[in-house]
């Protein structure tokens, strides 16, 4: 693998993380206001979390 491609993967990862931990802040954040487990920010935060964590599965299940 050669040094962007590395690179690429790196950013990819740690982009996956990022997106992940905001899906949890926006859970927590929602869930400390006192919002409902059907309540917007329950529901995104679910979604970001997802996103995040296929992404993360596909950049890991891929390797070259």
């Amino acid at each position: 693998m050669s040094a962007p491609e590395r690179v690429y993967r790196n950013v990819t990862l740690g982009f996956s993380v990022v997106i992940i931990a905001f899906g949890l802040a926006i859970l927590a954040l929602t869930l400390g206001a006192g919002g409902g487990p059907a309540s917007t920010g329950v529901l995104i935060g679910l979604l970001f979390c997802g996103i995040g964590a296929t992404r993360l599965y596909l950049a890991l299940r891929t390797r070259r």
